[in-house]
């Protein structure tokens, strides 16, 4: 640790960071907990599939997050990330009210679509601050989250356009036949 990072901890772009990262702590482990049940209300084997691997990939998230932690020589505050918690209580109100229905897979796609651009956000912004500062070590941990990140979202748009919404729709036009 040089002279610098001794002074970081007085550094309001610091204590913005290790916030930050704190709520992304905490949303991460709210997801290992709530992709489970997404798993076993996913009709399709694809989108069973994309999610089990990204529960997988979020495990090593949160393994990642207290590394970055490490090599920041510090600790994440614990905190409730509020806005996982919103989205994750969105994701079952619509789980629960589209059950049973061809369009649950869409739904179900749309609400994770919701998670991993809250997670992009989150972790450009962290990557960012974390550049700006010459955390290089954490800078290369987040932007691998970041990339894992990008690719769930990606998977996720192809299931649906491939899959899940064709379903959804043609499931609906042959009940207004």
């Amino acid at each position: 640790m040089d002279d610098t990072e001794g002074d970081m901890k007085d550094n309001p772009l610091h204590k913005a960071m290790l916030d930050e990262l704190a709520d992304l702590q905490n949303a991460e482990e709210q997801l290992v907990t709530a992709l489970p049940q997404m798993i076993e209300l996913a009709q399709s084997e694809d989108l069973r599939s994309a999610i089990q691997n990204h529960l997988q990939e979020t495990e090593q998230h949160v393994q990642r997050l207290q590394e970055v932690a490490t090599s920041l020589g510090d600790s994440f505050e614990k905190k409730t990330c509020e806005a996982m918690r919103g989205l994750l209580t969105e994701a079952t109100r619509l789980a629960e009210e589209f059950e049973g229905s061809p369009a649950l897979d869409a739904v179900l796609i749309s609400a994770a679509q919701k998670v991993e651009h809250y997670e992009i956000a989150s972790y450009g912004t962290v990557c960012a601050w974390a550049r700006q500062m010459g955390h290089d070590e954490v800078v290369e941990l987040l932007e691998q989250t970041l990339e894992e990140e990008k690719t769930a979202d990606d998977k996720l748009t192809e299931i649906a356009e491939t899959l899940a919404n064709a379903t959804a729709e043609e499931e609906d036009e042959e009940e207004d036949k």
